[in-house]
């Protein structure tokens, strides 16, 4: 009869012991080893961490019972008892949940790691939950830091499974205090046939930026990236330093032996930089006919009365439209044909506008006006193919081709124009081309030709169109 009464004693003593159990693993959370390679678990409410498992170098084994004494010390989770008592609505706080959703916040909406130490942001969160602790700035960058370690890891899994190659996209931007940046991008068809674009790398690029160093930094990013042996092609803008960059860095990986083709395809200009580029020729020749609205632009924007004034003079000429108007950059010339688009809306408000403002000089003529337009509608295919072939949400490879054709054609035509603007513009944009693109690239021709749309038969016409006589020859040469 005792030894009966013992053995219920233990198993009773045996089935507290598994409810303080699971009830520890409500507040503690198992997070791996330590640097020491022991077992560690961290608190839910306060997120310190203890020891759990077993010294592999000492033997030492830890137990739980010092997680139960930090229970009854822990603030946190008393005030997370104190705040349940007072209100049923209230949710236990997993501090270390928290600060991950809030990091991952603040990298979704871009914002500063001093927006956790906002004083009216941790005002209102305490009165949403009194049980939450805001972490400090420093704390969202190590959380933030782990995020991006775990997506990271992901990734290069990623990029390690799939058994197609990856093409490359790399750029140099230089700060207004001279400091260089690098950016490299990666894109692939993943395990989904899901087109994928992700940034690996954005670092700070020290001088010099010659090609050498350049390509040094490149490789050494995709062999921590473990890629360095999946590459098919590099897509970068026109400088000398990219094409020396592109040589050595060809020469490199077709050491390995892992390029395709040997690397004849290894090499893609930017499409939108050689356009871009094609049609600032143009633009060199219509600076004087669109010197008078560029200038009137500036005078309006110039000052905030001066605005005040045309806006009254907009609504005199009745003119309603979206939008105001834009300024142009020099370095990309898709601004100053928004600028020009922009500036034709509202005509009609420049001319009151004169009459308001005896010190505006810069009205143009009717004849401007209407060269204006000209030139305006000269530039609008250019700048919806640059929109198109700039995609990064779609496939763009298939329609290069077409696009190049397209401009081409257009150039042709206009080289025939009456006008005297839009003829010599085309004629200057015309040897840009033929620079860049006389020869059509092989590569992307595959790209119009595994495109069920198109074939190898959408080829024939487009180079027939252009010049029947060697239609043939540059057919041959695309099928090998």
């Amino acid at each position: 009869m005792e030894s009966m009464d013992t053995s219920e004693y233990a198993q009773g003593q045996d089935e507290t012991h598994k409810e303080i159990l699971s009830t520890l693993w409500i507040i503690f959370t198992k997070i791996g080893k330590g640097k020491d390679g022991v077992e560690r678990a961290a608190c839910n409410f306060c997120s310190t961490d203890f020891a759990i498992g077993k010294n592999p170098k000492s033997g030492q084994s830890y137990g739980t019972s010092h997680l139960s004494r930090h229970v009854f010390i822990c603030k946190s989770f008393q005030l997370s008892l104190l705040s349940l008592e007072e209100s049923s609505s209230l949710t236990l706080i997993n501090q270390n949940t928290h600060r991950e959703l809030l990091g991952e916040a603040i990298i979704a909406h871009d914002l500063p790691f001093s927006f956790v130490e906002y004083e009216k942001i941790r005002v209102w969160v305490k009165y949403l939950n009194p049980c939450v602790e805001m972490a400090s700035r420093n704390t969202m960058v190590s959380y933030i830091e782990k995020i991006y370690d775990k997506e990271r890891i992901k990734l290069k899994e990623i990029m390690g499974r799939i058994p197609n190659k990856i093409c490359l996209t790399s750029d140099v931007w230089t700060t207004s205090t001279s400091e260089g940046y690098i950016c490299l991008t990666a894109h692939f068809v993943d395990e989904n046939w899901k087109l994928v674009s992700c940034l690996l790398n954005f670092l700070r690029m020290k001088p010099p930026h010659t090609g050498i160093a350049l390509e040094a930094t490149l490789f050494d990013c995709l062999k921590q990236w473990g890629i360095d042996k999946k590459i098919f092609t590099i897509t970068l803008d026109n400088a000398s330093a990219n094409d020396n960059m592109q040589d050595h860095l060809k020469t490199h990986l077709r050491g390995q032996g892992n390029l395709m083709c040997d690397g004849e395809f290894f090499h893609i200009r930017c499409s939108a930089h050689v356009l871009n580029l094609i049609v600032q020729e143009g633009l060199k020749v219509a600076s004087e006919a669109l010197h008078k609205i560029r200038e009137s632009v500036k005078y309006i924007k110039g000052s905030d009365g001066r605005m005040l004034k045309f806006r009254d003079c907009v609504e005199d000429a009745g003119i309603n439209v979206s939008g105001g108007l834009r300024f142009d950059v020099s370095t990309r010339w898709n601004s100053t044909y928004l600028m020009l688009e922009s500036a034709l809306q509202y005509r009609k408000a420049f001319e009151f506008y004169k009459v308001a403002d005896r010190s505006y000089k810069y009205c143009p003529s009717d004849e401007e006006w209407e060269k204006g337009e000209r030139i305006c509608e000269f530039l609008e295919p250019f700048y919806e193919i640059t929109n198109l072939i700039s995609g990064s949400s779609y496939p763009t490879a298939n329609l290069y081709f077409m696009q190049v054709w397209k401009v081409q054609c257009i150039l042709e035509k206009h080289q025939k124009s009456i006008d005297k603007v839009i003829k010599d513009m085309s004629d200057n944009m015309k040897k840009k081309f033929d620079k860049y693109w006389k020869n059509y690239s092989i590569v992307l021709a595959f790209g119009a030709i595994l495109d069920p749309r198109l074939k190898d038969k959408f080829l024939k016409f487009c180079y027939t169109t252009l010049d029947a006589s060697t239609s043939e020859g540059k057919l041959k040469n695309v099928n090998g």
